[in-house]
């Protein structure tokens, strides 16, 4: 708010499953529930409040062909904003993003630098592509660019097998991840297929992407390290549209893309009932819209999670996840304000009655 403002957001304050207050301040840009003394110029919010939201696979900075100018980058944040994220876990982009830091006015950002990808195993313009011998180097290089997530392609189409397959040997995978983690980064990865999850897992990482590959023999290793997924449905629906495409020249893949699709909702389902940590990510930014953060809430629902615990994977429970503060006395006032109880109704956030940002309401 502008100098001498105060907001003030009455009727329910979710600031987490069981911490509901009827109402906050925000003064200073920071959340305070403590009604401030000789307020005056008051303006006030009523609805349902939650913690921006979080969306933890989103590429500002990039489209379906490769990097992308700032303008076009900063349409893709404000679309992000638009739609209640207002916080970001940018898992891969070549793009310089640093001077969206600068901007009040846009969603917070957490890097994982540019996707580290083999040699001709991924989509071109889109990372870093090496070999096994590389990516130590690779892998410390991101670390030191990120901001605390370095992100790898764990399997992509090997074109002399005509299917997925994993990218990175059990060695090259595990010394990567331990560099990683002396640097103080974590590290995710791109994982469609099978192959790839096990070595992955065992060798420390700390989260996959998509994991479609899940099985029943593989849910309790990643339950057991408590390795996170972020599922991305919202994206594992072009699935079918992708296998059409490439049936002719890849028909083995595309049988195996349309299986991946078909289980897509009881592969989540199984990972969250067996203690898995899911988290809300759109995967925007390649070939899919921004601003699908609504969508995702509602097929981690569709799948069988609890809407509670759907809510918590892009509210307070990614925030935690993420380090960053949910709507606790002195954080910084990012929150977002609906008509109606999205515990209820998960399909209220498409609709965001405000958005505040850095204490601002976005008009």
């Amino acid at each position: 708010m502008s100098d001498g403002v105060v907001l003030r957001v009455k009727g329910r304050v979710l600031a987490g499953p069981e911490d509901v207050h009827d109402e906050l301040w925000v003064i200073g840009g920071r959340i305070s529930y403590d009604r401030p003394a000789g307020a005056r110029d008051v303006r006030t919010v009523e609805g349902w409040a939650l913690p921006g939201l979080v969306d933890a696979h989103c590429h500002v900075g990039l489209d379906a062909h490769g990097p992308v100018d700032a303008e076009t980058a900063e349409k893709q944040a404000r679309t992000d904003r638009d739609a209640g994220t207002l916080l970001i876990r940018d898992a891969g982009s070549p793009s310089d993003t640093r001077w969206i830091d600068d901007r009040d006015d846009l969603p917070r950002i957490i890097r994982a630098g540019r996707h580290i990808a083999r040699t001709r195993r991924y989509i071109r313009n889109y990372a870093w592509e090496i070999e096994p011998e590389d990516l130590v180097a690779y892998v410390a290089r991101e670390a030191r660019r990120g901001d605390g997530w370095v992100k790898l392609v764990g399997d992509w189409i090997d074109r002399g097998l005509g299917d997925l397959d994993a990218c990175w040997p059990r060695a090259a995978a595990e010394a990567a991840i331990a560099e990683a983690h002396r640097l103080g980064a974590r590290v995710t990865a791109h994982c469609f297929a099978e192959s790839s999850l096990r070595d992955l897992v065992e060798a420390g990482i700390d989260c996959v992407e998509h994991a479609t590959g899940l099985t029943e023999d593989l849910i309790p290793l990643f339950a057991e390290r408590g390795v996170a997924i972020v599922p991305t449905l919202v994206n594992t629906a072009t699935f079918p549209d992708l296998a059409r495409g490439g049936e002719r020249k890849f028909p083995r893949w595309a049988a195996h893309m349309r299986r991946l699709y078909e289980r897509r909702h009881d592969t989540v389902r199984a990972a969250y009932d067996a203690g898995i940590p899911v988290y809300v990510g759109t995967d925007a930014g390649g070939s899919l819209a921004h601003g699908l953060v609504a969508a995702e809430v509602a097929e981690l629902v569709t799948a069988g999670i609890p809407p509670l615990a759907a809510l918590s994977a892009t509210s307070w429970g990614a925030r935690t996840w993420l380090g960053r503060p949910g709507l606790a006395e002195g954080a910084p006032a990012d929150l977002v304000v609906y008509e109606a109880d999205p515990r209820a109704d998960v399909r209220v956030l498409a609709a965001p009655r405000r958005v505040v940002l850095n204490g601002h309401v976005v008009e």
